[in-house]
């Protein structure tokens, strides 16, 4: 089993960079494909971003693509999600999860999840 606590959540304004950091115990970290989700009020819970177990592959949402980058250090066992020039849209709880597979964007192939980090971004 894998635990997962995420950090770094807070109150930005637009066009503010904010750093979420995802801690991993239990299992071989470097085992997991690892990925960032998040879900507004109202709304179903969607991919943000993932990176392969060693980190050399990456995935985003088009949504995302070209303002965040995920990195991982598998030496301190924490994935990363760097955001920059933030949006009102950005403004939900994000969730890092684990996958056994090696990388995913697909909700459900997501075993392990944190309890999730509220960002809110005010414009």
């Amino acid at each position: 089993q894998v635990q997962l606590v995420e950090s770094g959540g807070g109150l930005v304004q637009a066009g503010d960079s904010l750093k979420l950091s995802c801690a991993a115990s239990g299992r071989t970290f470097s085992a997991y494909g690892m990925g960032w989700f998040r879900q507004a009020p109202g709304k179903e819970r969607e991919f943000v971003a993932a990176v392969s177990r060693v980190g050399g592959a990456k995935y985003y949402a088009d949504s995302v693509r070209g303002r965040f980058t995920i990195s991982r250090d598998n030496a301190k066992n924490t994935v990363y999600l760097q955001m920059t020039t933030l949006r009102p849209e950005d403004t939900a709880v994000y969730y890092c999860a684990s996958s056994t597979l090696v990388l995913t964007r697909n909700l459900d192939e997501y075993a392990y999840w944190g309890q999730g980090t509220q960002v809110t971004v005010s414009s």
